[in-house]
């Protein structure tokens, strides 16, 4: 007998009885599907200082994750040229979406108050970055555009509005792993997950039974914060009703995410 967690709620499907057909029983996947929970895990602002680890851990415990990159960034350097080549080259595992050009260059009302130039400044980053698919995420914003979502402030909805004229989607998030003023994590791994339950149990997602986590990659660049990754992404494969998807993958996607 399967004791479920008392926030999960379970469908019974009644069949007809016939005088010479007996009850059929549901099959288990069927009850097993209404708990599944969906979890994209993505990483902002790379490459840099710790995206190495972040591929290297994922690699590791082939975990599919969704890497939102910086135009500038991926540019600076042949190292950063070379780390988004490393995720570029793992389609099976990752996806690379983008994250602007400049990151707003950290003035985010400026940028956003400027929608023309702001545009711009993505059409540059899918264009350095030669990313495959239309997601983007807002750089300091959890702004939110699919066919079935619309979600953003009033500082981000005239960029946004460009972006969907241009049949862009815009992917924010339901959970940040924080960091703190040295930009390490500001959460234990099991306090994330419980953060991560929480809103799958009172339904605090931009959709239903799926949720974006927020993370950074510089949040793991040293030896013991790399550490706690590993941990994290421990905790929720011993949850057996977590599945875990790319970004490319989230339901309601404008032309499928292409």
């Amino acid at each position: 007998m399967i004791i479920a967690p008392i926030f999960y709620i379970f469908t019974h499907l009644f069949l007809p009885i016939s005088p010479v057909t007996a009850i059929v029983p549901i099959a288990k996947t069927n009850a097993s599907d209404s708990l599944v929970k969906y979890v994209y895990l993505t990483f902002d602002d790379g490459p840099l200082f710790g995206t190495s680890n972040c591929i290297d851990i994922c690699t590791n415990q082939k975990m599919p994750v969704t890497f939102f990159e910086v135009g500038r960034h991926q540019a600076m350097s042949a190292k950063s040229k070379a780390l988004y080549t490393r995720i570029l080259q793992n389609e099976s595992l990752f996806v690379i979406a983008n994250h602007s050009y400049t990151h707003a260059n950290s003035k985010y009302k400026y940028f956003y108050r400027h929608p023309a130039s702001a545009f711009n400044d993505f059409m540059k980053s899918q264009s350095s970055l030669q990313v495959k698919n239309n997601i983007i995420r807002l750089p300091g914003n959890s702004a939110w555009n699919t066919t079935v979502l619309k979600k953003a402030s009033g500082l981000v909805k005239p960029v946004v509005h460009k972006l969907d004229s241009a049949g862009f989607n815009i992917i924010g998030w339901d959970v940040e792993w924080g960091f703190d003023k040295n930009r390490n994590p500001k959460e234990m791994p099991q306090e994330v997950v419980n953060l991560m339950d929480s809103a799958f149990t009172h339904n605090h997602n931009a959709t239903k039974n799926h949720l974006v986590l927020l993370m950074h990659d510089h949040m793991f660049r040293n030896p013991a914060d790399s550490a706690k990754l590993v941990s994290f992404i421990a905790l929720l494969k011993s949850n057996p009703h977590y599945q875990f998807r790319k970004i490319t993958q989230y339901p309601g996607l404008i032309n499928g995410g292409r």
